[in-house]
Parts: structure tokens; sequence; C-alpha cells
């Protein structure tokens, strides 16, 4: 069965302002959200400026979230305010969520000021729901975050119950199968419906969720104006008490693999960090072994105790699972991880996994029928990029296409032999050594039109031609031009005659004719310098 954890902050905006200002780089401002002080944050609404939140001393006064600015003011005019900053909220949110992997792997940002957890096997790591639940409630009360904490069976449960019962800082939980009893008593807007579902259900004097339990779903839709107003409470009530399934979206990818490493003594030095990764590797490497696969993305995240994340991620060029090779790609890397007041937490997780071969090493590499060794090469790989970084040394590869400008791509190295790569075409010797990346125009002299050049001028120079072979026809992939629609026509780009020149210096040139005389296709074909041979 899953388990889920829903996180609610009441007063997200605040509590977030409340940490920045705290921060000794944050700027000063007139506006405070200090507790003992009325101080309310607003937003401009379809009806002017209204109170988007209010802090407890303002609450005491009678102004309250969705109330007109001049009212808030007219109530208390030294009211303290500022206008909310939704932007920011949001991505600290998020933050927070990226934070919240120390607890799962599976985080999802729920709404504006709420995160839920799908904590399924993970509690076992904290004594179980309650250790997890406590030491989750411990540390957002320790960073400034007022929250409610709930655990249930399904999303719907533990939110109805952060959101109706729980008390700040009080985690309540719910074991699986009692969701219909654990629900009964709540208010119906804990179902998460709209508003105007709300007001329809008040009307009608449902304002429990146990009087929804009995409730014919034919009779539900007479009460409704419309049917899919009344399948939306059925559908929030059968996800709540576990009918029907609700999709879970975590904002992160789950790991592959994962480890981690509390740290009884909070981590102050290098040392120890390269000591714990140590740890960290010889384990997640054993699990990639036990499942015959290996990892190409290694993520370390260093949890601090004042709620900051520090993370390295590395890449190999293909699946890797010997500790001494993962800990070569962190190499130094983690030099730079600063610990701050202690780090309390290490967690490293490996993403792109794929099987690997399991057969036993050759002696010496003179009885391998190969004359690469691919792991030495994907080590050479690791080693440059890790050095100069990813991308910074590229290769080039072939491309099966027919003009000689397609035909090959660069790429970055990742380790990949291409002693043995089959060129698209089979011409050894009739390519240049050097390709242009932008084919130069020339003028050109023929003795017949449909010949080689005589003569040519090239970067003002005049070139007489003493030997040429050719022509070598290269068309245009047609296939490539087809039109999205078989009433709309395209333009084909003209067929190439190449020919290999040689002038009277001995310098050679691969020189082609752009369309063909008499092709039906316009003006006289052009003439250009594609390469050089060496």
């Amino acid at each position: 069965m899953r388990r889920y954890l829903s996180v609610w902050f009441p007063e997200w905006p605040l509590d977030r302002l409340r940490r920045a200002r705290r921060h000794p780089t944050a700027p000063s401002h007139t506006g405070n959200p200090d507790k003992l002080r009325p101080f309310i944050l607003h937003e401009t609404s379809p009806h002017g400026l209204v109170v988007a939140i209010a802090n407890k001393a303002a609450q005491a006064a009678g102004i309250h979230a969705g109330l007109r600015f001049t009212d808030a003011r007219a109530t208390l005019p030294d009211l303290a305010s500022e206008e909310i900053d939704r932007e920011n909220d949001a991505r600290a949110l998020t933050a927070l969520a990226g934070w919240m992997v120390r607890f799962s792997p599976l985080v999802g940002v729920d709404g504006i000021d709420g995160l839920i957890l799908e904590t399924t096997g993970c509690d076992h790591l904290f004594g179980g729901e309650s250790g997890m639940a406590a030491e989750l409630s411990a540390k957002l009360a320790h960073a400034g975050y007022g929250h409610k904490i709930a655990i249930a069976g399904t999303v719907g449960a533990a939110w109805a119950l952060t959101h109706a019962t729980v008390e700040m800082g009080k985690p309540v939980i719910l074991a699986n199968g009692d969701e219909r009893t654990g629900l009964a008593d709540l208010p119906t807007r804990a179902l998460r419906l709209s508003e105007s579902s709300q007001i329809l259900l008040r009307r009608f004097g449902l304002t429990r969720i146990r009087q929804l339990y009995d409730i014919d779903r034919k009779a539900l839709t007479r009460r409704f104006n419309s049917r899919q107003s009344a399948d939306a409470v059925r559908l929030r009530l059968d996800q709540a008490l576990g009918i029907r399934p609700e999709p879970f979206t975590p904002f992160r990818p789950p790991p592959d693999y994962s480890t981690r490493l509390p740290c009884p003594e909070p981590l102050t030095d290098g040392a120890g960090i390269s000591a714990g990764l140590s740890r960290l590797t010889e384990e997640l490497c054993e699990h990639l072994s036990a499942s015959g696969v290996g990892a190409q993305s290694f993520l370390l995240q260093a949890f601090r105790s004042d709620g900051e994340i520090a993370r390295i991620r590395v890449n190999a060029a293909r699946p890797v699972r010997k500790p001494e090779h993962v800990m070569r790609l962190f190499g130094e890397k983690t030099d730079a991880v600063d610990p701050g007041f202690g780090i309390d937490l290490l967690l490293l997780e490996a993403f792109r996994t794929g099987e690997m071969a399991t057969g036993s090493r050759l002696i010496s590499g003179g009885f391998s029928q190969a004359d690469v060794d691919e792991d030495a090469l994907a080590a050479l790989a690791d080693r440059v990029n890790a050095r100069l970084g990813e991308g910074v040394v590229t290769v080039t590869i072939p491309e099966a296409h027919h003009p000689p400008q397609a035909a090959e791509r660069t790429v970055p190295f990742s380790g990949q032999n291409l002693a043995g790569a089959a060129r698209p075409y089979n011409l050894p010797g009739l390519r240049p050594a050097r390709l242009f990346e932008r084919a130069e125009r020339v003028e050109v002299i023929a003795e017949v039109p449909d010949g080689p050049p005589q003569r040519f001028i090239w970067r003002r120079k005049v070139r007489r031609v003493i030997r040429a072979d050719g022509p070598e026809r290269i068309a245009p992939e047609w296939w490539t031009y087809l039109p999205p629609r078989p009433e709309e026509t395209v333009s084909l780009p003209r067929a190439r005659d190449y020919y290999r020149v040689e002038d009277e210096d001995g310098r050679r040139y691969w020189v082609f004719r752009e369309g063909l005389y008499g092709d039906g296709r316009g003006e006289s074909p052009d003439w250009f310098v594609q390469g050089l041979f060496s």
C-alpha cells in the first residue's frame, strides 16, 4: 500500500519573507512581517487592491485575506504592508521541495503553499512514520516555517487532514483502510472542491464528508446544476477514500538507485565529505552490480544544517559501476562544497542506468580481437570531460547523406569507437582533406558547357587547369523535401557535378557546377569550390 505525506504551510508567503529578511545579504525594507506588528501582503485583483495574507496581529484586528486594502487601512491606519511576491514564493517552494528529497525521492509541489511526498518504503530510515513526521516537523520549525503535516494512504486524505484538523507542528497519521472513518467528520471543503461546488453543498446542507457517503450519484446530480459538478464531487471523494486512483507527479524524476548517509555529527571539512562519498559510492556500486547494471550520471547532494543544499553532478561516457571509477569522476569537485555550519546528510543518486557486460577481462590486450580497448577509451573520455568540461572536446562522425556538407556532424567526445565507423560513401582518395564550411563561388571558363573547367578565378587569382577528373554527379535528397500536404509544391535544389582539378602550380581543388545546362531550372549553372586536396 502506498503512503503519502502532505505538508501545508498556511503562512507560506509570510514565512518565506521572514526567512529572506533574516539572511545577512537581504536588502532592508520598510515592510516587516514581524508577528508582533500588524502586517499584510497585498495583491491586485479584479476588484482592486486586496489583502493576500495577514499575520496574526493583523488577523486579531479583523483583517483577513480578500479584504479590500482601503478597508484594512481604515481599520488599522498604521498597518504595515507590502506587495506579495508570488514568483519568489513559488521559486522558494520548489527549492524546499528539492530539500525534501532527504525524506523521499518522490516529492510533488501542491499548489502555491504545500508539498506532497510519497513515503512508501522510506519511513524505516527514520524509525517509522511517526519518527519521520517528527524529524520533518522539527527541521521545518527550526527553519522558521509554520506547517501542518499528515500521513495517509491517499493524497486526498492526507491533504484533507492537513487543511481541516491538524494543528501546527503536530503531525497526524491515518492508517491505510481508515480513510472512511478518519475523514467522516471533516468539512466538505477538505475535498479540494471548487468554490462554486462548496457553495452548492452548503446550500443543500451537506457540510460534512460523511453526509456524502450514502448519497446516490443520480440524486447528487439532480441537486447540482450540471453533471460535471456532481461528478467532480464524487471524484474527489473517491480519490480521498482510495476507491479511484489519483495521479501523482513528482517535480523531479526519481533516481534509478540511491544511497544515503546520515551524519550523527555534522561534517565540517572536505576530508569528511570525501570519506562519506567513498562510503556511499561503494554501497551504491554494490547495488548496481547486484542488478547487473551501471550508471552514466551520478548526483551527490550534501544537506546542510541551515537548510541549504550543495549539489555535484558528474557524467560518464558509458555505464560504470566501479567505485574507483566513480570517485575519479568526482575528482576534486568535492573541495568546492561549502559545509557551512555542518552537513548532516549525504545523498548519492544514480541516473541513466543500463546493462553492462559481465564477462571476464582479458589478461592482455594482445589476446583481444578488437583493435581498440572500449573500456580504456571510455575511461579516457571521462578523464577528459572531468578535466576540461563536457562538450569541450568534440569528434566528427559520419552521417548517411549524399550532399558532402551534410555527410558528417560534430558531437561531444563520449568515448565512442570510431575506428570502424563506416562512411556513407566508399570512395577512398576521392574526397578532399579539407572541406569548406561554405562553398566559395568561382568564375569558370569551360571548354564545353558540360565539361570540366579550363580556367577559373578564385579569390581574385586566375588558375589554369592542367588536369581534371569527373564528373561525379550528386543529386539532392528529394525525400527530405516532401511537401507537408499533397497540394503544396516544394522547389528542390539543383543537382551538382563535382570535378577534381589540378592547376599548373600543383594545387588540387574540388569544384562543382550547381545545376545542369538545359535542365529547365532557370538561370545558367554556377560554379563553386567545395574543398582542397592535400
